[in-house]
């Protein structure tokens, strides 16, 4: 089956979009959460979540943090009533402030959380990432979301899927995915990227020395030291994918999808044209004008290549069970992001307001002569 699934930031925030189901163990998750962050006795951890989704995992994250010697801040309601039992000093200070002021009181944050219930575009959270931006402090992105059907529709977090995820925060090898996502770097920086699908997707492109983020699940003081760009310092759990902003004049060739929803309506038969990085083509069988506008619509940026992603976590492969479903924004083994739009947070240089996802899970990946990817799995 070849499938691709879209997200358009610019309508859908990646955050919770839809129920959730909290970890079936809170105790277990925050415990490998706050082991993941390596907290260096004193570093100051701020909670952002709804209570109504996150209230057990915020109780057994602020027990962990405060174990391993980081200093509780508390955790902030976002969207709902802020609990008595989540109020500190710092939250109640941070509650009365607004526009600059904000990030301005969370210059002190070492880390914060995105919990469960937590949105990108909320106030405290989009004023954290212009402290990220800034060159300061870590997040640990734990929202609990990001799960597609395959027919590209944004998937509730069940109970079953919740067990997934758990399961795959605690018993990934980092240090053997983290090997994995570096060779995996290497590859890309000494060869032509070449990526393939069986309805006609034949697009090549380079890195060069552009930064790759390698959601690997560190989450430490000195992996953010080493950041190169936004999201090297929004760490990733559950973790997997390796994503890069490709050097935007190399990206060559065509991009096709199956069927998808543009500008609200479904279009068949679509196959996109890439010259230097730029849509030079649009053509489809079914529900062409509804792409041209949306491309229209999103500016200068929509037409442009935004990332290349891989996600290379074999506990998030897409479950062989009925009904089947995308785990974790395609982070897992085999599942090629291919996007529309800005990408500055990855360090590239499209800048503009349109972001579009589109993942494939049957993609072939090759770098060189070598396949790291066929058909959706990985074989090296």
């Amino acid at each position: 089956m070849t499938t691709a699934l879209i997200a358009l930031s610019l309508l859908l925030p990646y955050s919770v979009m839809m129920a959730q189901s909290p970890p079936p163990d809170p105790t277990a998750a925050a415990g490998k959460i706050v082991e993941r962050m390596a907290l260096v006795r004193g570093e100051r951890v701020l909670l952002v979540g709804l209570p109504s989704l996150s209230a057990p995992l915020a109780s057994a994250l602020r027990q962990a943090v405060s174990a391993a010697g980081g200093v509780d801040l508390g955790a902030l309601a976002e969207g709902e009533p802020q609990p008595a039992d989540w109020s500190t000093e710092f939250t109640r200070e941070l509650a009365r402030r607004s526009g600059d002021a904000i990030a301005q009181h969370l210059q002190s944050v070492d880390v914060a959380v995105m919990m469960p219930g937590a949105n990108a575009d909320d106030p405290v959270y989009a004023a954290m990432q212009r402290v990220l931006q800034g060159g300061k402090g870590r997040t640990v992105h734990f929202h609990w979301a990001g799960a597609y059907d395959l027919s590209g529709r944004l998937h509730s977090t069940t109970p079953d899927v919740a067990r997934l995820y758990q399961r795959v925060l605690i018993e990934t090898d980092y240090s053997t995915l983290s090997e994995k996502q570096s060779a995996f770097e290497t590859a890309m920086r000494s060869g032509v990227v070449h990526v393939t699908t069986p309805l006609g997707t034949d697009v090549r492109f380079r890195i060069g020395e552009r930064p790759v983020t390698r959601q690997d699940g560190d989450a430490s003081a000195a992996r953010a030291s080493r950041a190169k760009n936004l999201i090297d310092r929004e760490v990733e759990l559950p973790a997997g994918a390796v994503r890069v902003a490709p050097l935007e004049e190399s990206v060559e060739g065509t991009i096709a999808f199956p069927p998808t929803m543009w500008s609200g309506v479904r279009v068949e038969g679509l196959v996109l044209t890439f010259g230097r990085g730029q849509v030079t083509g649009v053509r489809a069988r079914v529900g062409q004008a509804a792409v041209e506008q949306e491309l229209a619509a999103g500016g200068a940026a929509a037409k442009r290549f935004r990332e290349f992603a891989l996600g290379l976590n074999p506990l998030l492969a897409i479950p062989a069970s009925e009904p089947r479903w995308i785990p974790y924004y395609g982070y897992g083994a085999g599942v090629v992001r291919l996007s529309l739009g800005d990408n500055t947070e990855l360090g590239g240089i499209v800048t503009g307001d349109y972001v579009r996802w589109n993942f494939f899970t049957d993609a072939t990946v090759t770098v060189g002569n070598d396949v790291w990817v066929r058909d959706g799995r990985l074989v090296r």
